[in-house]
């Protein structure tokens, strides 16, 4: 092939390689799984649905609204949950949208697609399942994690991911709002999904048990789920200017009657995916010694939002006296493994913003769906050991802490030779940039 049909050649493919690319993105979808994926990645077997509840929480402090001086004003806070669940439907059901979702500019609504049927019957197993809770960023939405939850769905979870008011794209309001409810939010989910699990005529009723609950919380949502793990924020966050106004974060100090009251005993397990907040003191040693609940953290090592040595990381090593991991994305930022993929319309400039909405969703370095795949897989691990107490999913989380360290050594009918110490899940070569600490509670 002489120089000028290469270049031709190369110029075609690339075309074409790039408009499959744009026919893929402009689908949207949440559920893309690369061949290349680790073990537990893939959905499971079951069938999923998704149904939207609205809750209301009755009498509760509104922040937005607070003055100084002033009595504080109350108000019934709603709060949209969206729930996914094993459903009993034909593979061939369709359509599997979801409609109206808006981007960061807090305008712009896409549809997504995914593999969830809206209003699908549940199907019931042997036992009811256990219950996810979700919590986004600020701002975010119900749906910013919508990859994972269908993920566990299939895997036989019940997942309610959250819109939390005041800190949605289209309802971002004043930043103490979040301190304040995030946690106190996740909590009054977890009640309300129990109520409507044992109510006639929910479709919950039988479906759940919250009795094994977990809490997966990215960014904001990850602050609040360190919190309701058990670390109680600093007297210093609570008397800071600029966060929550009149020291109403204290309901979440550390030693107070109100936090004491908060980590709950249905929650066997937490993800905290970039968790936000140590870098600006909201916890310190005392307050990290506080969570006794088994909890994995996920990080980029460049996260300039959340921090990495000073940020997610410190709050791993705080963690004494709680099983703890920290699955951390070499060079990537805060976007490590949780946002779905950029929606198409996302690439576009917002002029509301100033910049195009998919810096939100992306990652400078690592690929979205191939950080999603390891999130899954992993996430599917911790649970599966911490929830469905399944002795099996030990061995993909037991691991050398540095992923490049690992041997690959295979025989030629694929079992493994004794020196081999690669991942487990994970194919030759795709672990790279990965790294995996763990400590059990009570080691040094």
């Amino acid at each position: 092939m002489n120089k000028l049909l290469a270049a031709a050649f190369a110029v075609g493919f690339s075309a074409q390689f790039a408009l499959v690319g744009v026919t893929m993105a402009q689908d949207n979808r949440i559920d893309q799984v690369r061949p290349d994926a680790p073990e537990l990645a893939p959905y499971g077997e079951l069938e999923i649905g998704v149904r939207t509840i609205d809750l209301v929480n009755k009498d509760q402090v509104d922040i937005v609204k607070v003055e100084p001086g002033k009595e504080l004003p109350r108000y019934d806070r709603p709060l949209k949950v969206e729930v996914w669940y094993p459903a009993a439907l034909s593979p061939s059901a369709r359509p599997r949208i979801y409609e109206g979702v808006f981007l960061r500019d807090g305008e712009t609504q896409v549809t997504l697609h995914g593999r969830a049927l809206r209003d699908a019957e549940p199907i019931t197993g042997e036992e009811p399942y256990p219950l996810v809770i979700v919590s986004h960023g600020y701002p975010g939405n119900r749906f910013l994690l919508s990859h994972l939850a269908e993920n566990l769905a299939s895997k036989g979870y019940v997942v309610a991911a959250i819109d939390h008011t005041d800190s949605t794209y289209n309802d971002q309001g004043k930043f103490g709002s979040t301190l304040v409810n995030r946690p106190l939010d996740q909590k009054f989910v977890l009640n309300e999904i129990e109520r409507l699990g044992g109510e006639d005529g929910s479709f919950l009723n039988g479906l759940v048990d919250t009795e094994k609950a977990a809490i997966i919380g990215y960014s904001m949502g990850g602050y609040g789920a360190v919190i309701s793990a058990g670390a109680g924020v600093t007297e210093a966050a609570v008397g800071y200017e600029w966060g929550a106004p009149e020291k109403t974060l204290a309901v979440n100090q550390a030693g107070s009657e109100s936090h004491n009251g908060l980590p709950d005993e249905r929650v066997k397990a937490v993800v905290a995916f970039a968790p936000w907040g140590m870098e600006r003191g909201f916890w310190d040693e005392d307050a990290l010694a506080k969570i006794q609940k088994p909890i994995f953290y996920v990080a980029g090592s460049v996260d300039d939002v959340s921090g990495y040595d000073k940020g997610v990381k410190a709050i791993y090593e705080g963690t004494i006296n709680a099983d703890a991991y920290l699955l951390t994305f070499e060079n990537a930022n805060h976007n490590a493994g949780a946002p779905i993929p950029a929606p198409v319309e996302s690439w576009k400039k917002s002029e509301k913003l100033g910049w195009a909405p998919f810096d939100h969703y992306a990652d400078p370095v690592w690929d979205t769906v191939r950080m999603n795949n390891i999130s899954q897989h992993f996430v599917t691990a911790f649970l599966g050991k911490y929830l469905k107490e399944d002795e099996e999913m030990e061995a993909y989380l037991d691991v050398v802490p540095n992923a490049a360290d690992g041997v690959f050594a295979a025989n030629e009918d694929g079992t493994f030779k004794p020196e081999h110490t690669y991942w487990k899940g994970f194919a030759d070569r795709t672990a790279k940039g990965l790294t995996l600490s763990q400590r059990m509670a009570g080691s040094n």
